[in-house]
């Protein structure tokens, strides 16, 4: 799969996606990063650290997250996607599921569309996707918890998504796969999506994974954001033990390095 004019592998390594909030209210890092200079220096250190892409987000998605208006994420995310194209040679992927921001953020040099709704929100979101042939990343999501059979109703969502894809002409070569731990899903449901992530990974398309310091490792460990990387790194070596071909994290370097480390062990012969 061609990203940002670079060619990654869709089998046999796990690359690194670099999260940059550059909002005031993301649950990990939000306010650290919403200033111009303080993103780029961030950038900067994430690409020194390994990171394969970087993930540019203008609003958050936390629970209990303020919605903010489309021309609000605009501001925040354009200038931020411009600087780090003039800057630096690094794909970047554009956190948003509305169209109006997504065309706004490829014309700034955006390569690929991170969509936490996976088409079902803004489906103006497939139509740009086929038109402008950009990679996209599908994220499974609801607006509730109430599953009869979580695993038969969570697989059955995703392949909503990617019949809304297919309506629209995206080809099945743009698209990546998330399944979406910590969103429309219970404590439960995400130690379940964790279980079995094979059955995801069997549905034949490129997997992102994206569980840096989320919910469910705080509640494992009874830790804060802050002290949940051991607990994120875990579910980088199952990423790469389920052949996982990216995960979404805060802290790159640390991550980079359990991959390495997987990778060595699970190609030794």
């Amino acid at each position: 799969m061609n990203i940002g004019g670079k060619e990654f592998v869709m089998s046999g390594h796990t690359y690194v996606m670099g999260i940059l909030n550059v909002t005031p209210d993301s649950f990990s890092d939000g306010g650290h990063y919403n200033q111009m200079d303080a993103a780029l220096s961030h950038v900067e250190e994430m690409i020194q650290d390994g990171a394969d892409i970087i993930d540019v987000g203008g609003e958050s998605t936390r629970p209990g997250h303020t919605k903010i208006t489309v021309s609000e994420e605009i501001h925040r995310v354009v200038p931020v996607i411009r600087a780090i194209k003039e800057r630096f040679d690094i794909p970047v992927s554009i956190d948003t599921y509305k169209s109006e921001v997504a065309e706004e953020s490829l014309a700034a040099g955006a390569d690929l569309l991170n969509d936490i709704w996976g088409f079902l929100y803004d489906e103006k979101m497939a139509e740009l996707a086929a038109k402008t042939g950009v990679p996209v990343c599908l994220m499974h999501n609801r607006d509730n918890t109430d599953y009869k059979d979580f695993r038969r109703e969570y697989l059955e969502d995703m392949k909503r998504c990617l019949l809304v894809a297919e309506k629209h002409g995206v080809k099945k070569d743009q698209i990546i796969l998330d399944p979406g731990v910590g969103f429309g899903k219970n404590y439960e449901h995400n130690l379940l999506v964790l279980k079995h992530l094979d059955e995801f990974v069997d549905l034949g398309y490129p997997v992102l994974l994206g569980t840096s310091r989320k919910s469910v490792i705080g509640l494992t460990l009874d830790l804060p954001a802050n002290e949940r990387e051991e607990g994120t790194q875990v579910t980088t070596v199952l990423a790469v033990q389920s052949g996982c071909q990216f995960v979404r994290v805060h802290n790159v370097k640390g991550n980079v390095r359990t991959i390495r480390m997987m990778e060595a062990i699970k190609n030794a012969e």
